[in-house]
């Protein structure tokens, strides 16, 4: 049930009687009484009898016949729950959208359409009907009040009947009600300790040793079709394996006729035979084996084409795939590269700018079945996408993969956990490289594809930092300039040459902020204390807190009125550019208006990271300006964004070859200067995993943050039973007069401390605490 009370969260049994028999299936919507109140819900299974003692509630009526909770999506949703110490009905409002009636029935099911939730054939999965009945159901209500079978309590003792999202506290209540999962251990995410997600024994092509080339064959240890989960699959390493796994049946390596493949496009040359385990893991995914891999794309890759055939060739093996990419734009692009690879009619996208309907609409041609492929933004990773056999994610380093809804998942962990439990293929992709993704690859559940360095030379631009003793000694000042001369000379000649330049700056806005010309004492506002800033050249003093403007603005520590810019945003750089570069168009690139793409023409393009268009043919020159801005942060991942960000930039310039040049304004001597000048980012991904190691920072480690008012976090913590070794750190300020504490324990402690996190909570909620307690695993910002 769809209710915020941690104490429920587990399935609760109801009665079907003899009217709603055909259309109480599982995976429908129900609604149900429960406390005096009818709520919405999801059925989970059909049993022919109850293990609760008392009397049952029927169902009040079968919302819809549509099957919208698949039993794949079902177990990711509880292991997604459990992981992040959240519940079930959290996550199912995420993974399952609003119904839209008109939309259901405007898309009648397909004769031909591939049913996805079975309900004779034998599963473990609580979704599929196990014993069809009309006696008795178990249900899952997405509602936000309490149903019980017995309407006159909502207490812990009377949920045994009617349960709601999540398993049972008790061991007999969680062999009948979970989701086909032994242990919270074993629906960890697919990033949990070393122990356990060691690769099984064939798993996956990239699982050998010795580096993969173009030409090797595949492993012979690994079935064509998908392979079986049964419990002599998994390494003794490995843990729980998943109740009746053994009873899977394995699918036909090429789906026997399921969707019209011969319009697929073959992968283009230059592509990825360009990487020395490309070849050898589109084979894979052609053969329908759980290939895991992570990706560094070359400079200046049509990384949507590459994500398009890698999904034509798990399409061509008979599965379907799910791609998660950042925005709209990115969406976009692969949207485009899908419909000229697959051609009309194989995949769908999710995009938040659709309408609801449209969504709906989309959303139910995966859940029955008609399309094999899905992609969208981050509520994409939900898709319930017919026997999925691969699942892709872009740039899983940006911050929009992270849900600010609770749990507050993040795609990647979402996709991983996903991968492991359908035991499909995996593709983490981008230009740079994440600690999590290093992770992946140190712990051997997945393999590297990267390119040769001779293949990496030729598609490089030329890399030059400001700050090394060669640019010093030629330009004295360029420690100190914002615009050093070689940067400058670098625009001037692409320009010259007819090519345009990008100019990556870090702030958005025209001088976000300013301080006294005199002392350079910070301005603030004398109402609030926020900072001051300039939206333009004649405006007055604005704070960016309270938005009241201070024109009569004197600094209270030396009565001057005059300000300078200590922060320099995109629109007041493209004006100063304006003037650099007199006869050229400059055009900015930013949250007020983000450019797709440009002509390869001779123009400056000023953007903020992330708004950086596609020239045509590539930039002449790519500047990235205000280092100091990005690596000063802080934040623990200050270096790997500041890498992210500057590596997708250059990625967009031209070969050097071709006459492309980097210029970063920023010491050679530093690491991700380094790195960027190799285009190494799995060196610096290498090197920031062994520091986060050495301090206990994640992914080596697992952190959760508890925030809320004291006397609620303290009462939190006083009833969670930490797992052994865990440290305690805080309490720090937190927003709102909060205060926040850390728990760290070691990765294969992870399970353990989101369970005592998560009874703890149950324990509050049926108490009817108060004061909320915000709970989050592993949150984007630590500090």
């Amino acid at each position: 049930m769809d209710m915020p009370l941690a104490h429920l969260d587990r399935p609760f049994d109801y009665l079907v009687s003899a009217a709603d028999d055909e259309a109480a299936q599982p995976g429908v919507r129900v609604k149900v009484r429960f406390a005096g109140q009818q709520v919405g819900g999801f059925l989970l299974a059909r049993v022919e009898s109850s293990d609760h003692g008392g009397r049952l509630a029927y169902l009040e009526r079968v919302v819809s016949p549509e099957r919208v909770l698949d039993p794949e999506i079902l177990r990711l949703a509880r292991a997604v729950a459990d992981r992040y110490a959240g519940n079930l009905a959290d996550v199912l409002r995420l993974a399952v959208p609003p119904r839209h009636a008109r939309v259901e029935s405007q898309t009648e099911r397909s004769a031909t359409a591939p049913d996805p939730v079975p309900a004779e054939s034998p599963s473990p999965d609580p979704v599929r009907a196990e014993s069809p009945s009309p006696d008795t159901v178990r249900a899952e209500s997405p509602s936000p009040e309490s149903t019980s079978s017995e309407p006159t309590s909502s207490e812990p003792d009377s949920a045994e009947s009617t349960s709601s999202e999540s398993t049972s506290s008790e061991p007999d209540s969680a062999e009948s009600t979970s989701s086909g999962l032994d242990s919270a251990e074993s629906i960890s995410s697919g990033l949990d300790s070393a122990e356990s997600i060691l690769l099984e024994s064939g798993s996956s092509v990239l699982d050998s040793p010795e580096p993969i080339s173009p030409g090797s064959a595949l492993s012979e240890s690994t079935s064509p079709g998908r392979a079986s989960s049964g419990a002599g699959d998994a390494s003794p390493a490995e843990g729980p394996v998943e109740p009746g796994a053994a009873s899977r049946q394995p699918i036909s390596p090429l789906g026997a006729g399921r969707w019209e493949t011969g319009r697929i496009r073959e992968p283009a040359a230059g592509g990825w035979d360009s990487y020395a385990a490309g070849p050898a893991y589109l084979r894979a995914l052609r053969d329908a084996r759980p290939a895991r891999a992570v990706w560094s794309a070359l400079p200046g890759e049509d990384w949507p084409a590459r994500i398009a055939e890698a999904a034509a060739a798990t399409v061509r093996g008979g599965r379907g795939v799910v791609i998660v990419v950042a925005d709209a734009r990115d969406l976009d692009r692969v949207d485009r590269a899908l419909t000229a690879v697959l051609g009309d009619g194989l995949h769908v996208a999710l995009n938040a700018a659709l309408g609801p309907s449209e969504r709906y609409r989309r959303f139910l041609a995966a859940a029955r079945g008609r399309v094999p492929v899905v992609v969208g933004t981050r509520a994409a990773m939900w898709a319930p996408v017919p026997d999925v056999g691969l699942v892709v994610i872009w740039d899983d380093g940006d911050d929009l993969h992270a849900e600010p809804r609770a749990p507050y998942p993040h795609a990647r962990d979402v996709l991983l956990t996903r991968a492991r439990l359908a035991d499909c293929a995996a593709l983490v992709g981008g230009f740079a490289r994440t600690g999590e993704g290093q992770l992946l690859l140190e712990t051997r559940w997945a393999r590297e594809i990267v390119a040769d360095r001779a293949v990496l030379r030729g598609r490089s631009p030329a890399i030059t930092p400001t700050g090394d003793d060669l640019q010093m000694a030629r330009d004295s000042g360029a420690a100190v300039a914002r615009l050093p001369s070689v940067a400058w000379q670098a625009a001037k000649q692409a320009l010259q040459a007819g090519a345009p330049v990008l100019v990556q700056v870090p702030r958005r806005g025209y001088l976000p902020s300013v301080a006294c010309i005199e002392c350079r004492t910070p301005a603030r506002c004398p109402h609030c204390s926020g900072p001051l800033g300039l939206h333009g050249a004649r405006d007055v003093p604005v704070c960016h807190w309270c938005g009241r403007a201070s024109a009569d603005y004197q600094c209270p520590n030396c009565r001057d009125r005059r300000l300078r810019a200590s922060v320099i945003g995109a629109k007041r750089t493209a004006e100063e550019l304006g003037r650099a570069f007199p006869g050229f168009p400059v055009r900015t690139s930013g949250r007020e208006q983000v450019l797709t793409d440009v002509p390869g023409e001779p123009a400056v393009v000023v953007s903020t990271p992330g708004a950086e268009p596609l020239a045509e043919g590539g930039f002449g020159a790519v500047l990235l300006l205000d280092t100091w801005a990005l690596l000063s942060r802080a934040d623990l991942r200050a270096a790997e964004e500041t890498m992210r960000r500057w590596l997708n930039a250059a990625a967009l310039a031209r070969p050097a070859h071709e006459g492309g040049r980097v210029v970063v304004v920023a010491d050679g001597s530093l690491a991700p200067v380094q790195a960027l000048l190799r285009w190494d980012p799995g060196w610096f991904a290498a090197r920031e995993l062994a520091e986060r190691r050495d301090l206990g920072f994640p992914p080596a480690a697992r952190m959760a943050s508890v925030t809320g008012q004291a006397a609620a976090v303290a009462e939190l913590l006083s009833l969670a039973h930490l797992p052994d070794g865990a440290e305690v750190l805080g309490p720090v300020p937190a927003a709102d007069e909060q205060e926040r504490m850390l728990l760290r324990v070691t990765r294969s402690r992870a399970a353990d401390l989101a369970h005592a996190l998560h009874e703890a909570a149950g324990v509050r909620s049926a108490r009817k605490a108060a004061l909320p307690v915000r709970i989050q695993v592993d949150p984007a910002d630590l500090f």
